[in-house]
């Protein structure tokens, strides 16, 4: 922290160079390099380190041993931060630097663990307001029903839909149709729910404070092509990526071919800041070809029906987000082969009497989630999301239309007191691996 605090000192000095009397030190360009490699340095040795002895063992038929380390909690996003404060004060774009306050807006806590990824000029001034050291009613008020949304999310929604996920990713060893669809959908889901949800919660209690963290999320399955899908899904992210990768690689403005390589490499990039494995690089890869796909249609002057697009979109999503999942590549191939293949095809007994002919066709009558727990939960939960992330109106507009008034506050407290009670069941905090 201190590291990046007096390297951002330095950026910000009058003048390209630095002097020490009459005597030329470093420009300002090399102080920033410096600063951000010795970040991406510290984050590679504790996130990365032993996917590349992995792979250098693998390749090299060594036998390295590899390091184990632990990894510093929110080191992906904290990291992502100060690199943006790095180049902001290179840019001339940050006024404050005492040093509390640089370490306040490093440690803000409710948004170091999972985001959202912010820029020094959007919180100083906060920080730093008069106003905001009064009580704030209304913003108490929203900041606890924004909170217990989040809760819910996370704690009753994510947290049900994470042992589905888990059944069929890590312990189930085969499939069938139904099962694979359940299994993709759930991750799909608790994505969402886990995610938006500690969002919610840290926008949430950052109100109680009376300071305003950006939008993170916006319907993001909602989508109707996967580059309005990066306009609604960590936003924030989004943000960085294209701010401090996509943009300074050129963008948009070396013709098409150099436009579709750097999408890829955006992207891909952004894979890899999420794991160190070759899941998450693929899973990158499929995001940035699919958007090079995607202006490359815009191009062309296609268009498309709108329920077709977001059938699309939505189905490219949940299928990339298998390898996103996945912890071995042979994970990712046995859901998706199951997802894909009609032999394997399982209806309930209960209708076994009136569709017995099909028997004469491969299909077997069964419990179709035999491998999950659940049953008919599952289906009911899935239907249940459809209808949140699709119909119902998104924690930011109803945060945009609050008002304090009695029926918001039962909503607030029966959310905060239903969620408590799923305390006592297993919770897993998926932004903890990055």
């Amino acid at each position: 922290m201190l590291f990046n605090y007096l390297i951002g000192n330095s950026l910000n000095k009058d003048g390209n160079e630095n002097k020490i009397g009459n005597k030329k030190t470093f420009s300002k360009k090399s102080i920033l390099i410096f600063g951000i490699v010795s970040n991406l340095a510290l984050l590679g040795y504790f996130k990365y380190a032993d996917f590349f002895i992995e792979n250098f063992n693998f390749i090299s038929g060594s036998n390295v041993n590899l390091l184990h380390m632990v990894l510093p909690l929110a080191i992906s996003f904290f990291t992502f931060q100060q690199i943006a404060y790095l180049v902001d004060s290179y840019r001339g774009e940050t006024k404050e630097y005492d040093f509390l306050n640089y370490a306040l807006f490093v440690t803000f806590f409710p948004q170091l663990i999972a985001g959202p990824i912010v820029h020094h000029k959007e919180m100083m001034p906060q920080f730093a307001s008069k106003w905001n050291m009064v009580k704030n009613y209304r913003n108490i008020a929203l900041g606890l029903f924004i909170f217990s949304i989040g809760l819910f999310k996370k704690v009753v929604i994510a947290d049900t839909f994470a042992v589905w996920a888990t059944a069929g990713f890590d312990t189930a060893t085969t499939l069938n149709f139904f099962e694979a669809w359940a299994t993709s959908l759930s991750y799909t889901f608790q994505l969402y729910f886990d995610f938006s949800g500690y969002t919610d919660m840290a926008i949430g209690i950052a109100l109680l404070f009376n300071i305003k963290l950006p939008i993170n999320f916006n319907s993001p399955y909602k989508a109707l092509s996967i580059q309005d899908f990066w306009r609604r899904w960590h936003i924030t992210l989004s943000r960085f990526l294209r701010d401090y990768i996509y943009i300074p690689l050129g963008g948009n403005k070396k013709g098409n071919f150099r436009t579709y390589t750097n999408l890829m490499a955006t992207f891909i990039l952004g894979g890899f800041w999420h794991g160190a494995g070759w899941t998450f690089l693929f899973w990158g890869f499929l995001h940035g070809l699919s958007l090079a796909i995607h202006r490359l249609w815009q191009t062309l002057g296609f268009k498309m029906w709108t329920w077709l697009a977001w059938l699309i979109t939505f189905n490219f999503v949940n299928i990339a987000w298998v390898f996103f999942r996945a912890k071995e590549w042979d994970d990712a191939l046995r859901i998706l082969s199951s997802m894909f293949s009609l032999d394997n095809i399982v209806i309930d007994m209960k209708f076994k009497e009136k569709l017995i002919f099909l028997e004469n066709y491969g299909i077997e009558f069964n419990r179709v989630t035999e491998n999950l727990e659940g049953g008919s939960d599952i289906i009911n939960f899935l239907i249940m999301s459809f209808l949140i992330v699709l119909l119902s109106k998104n924690s930011m507009e109803f945060k945009n239309n609050f008002k304090s008034d009695i029926l918001r506050l039962l909503f607030t407290t029966f959310l905060f007191i239903y969620s408590i009670f799923y305390f006592n069941r297993f919770s897993e905090f998926l932004y903890f691996n990055f």
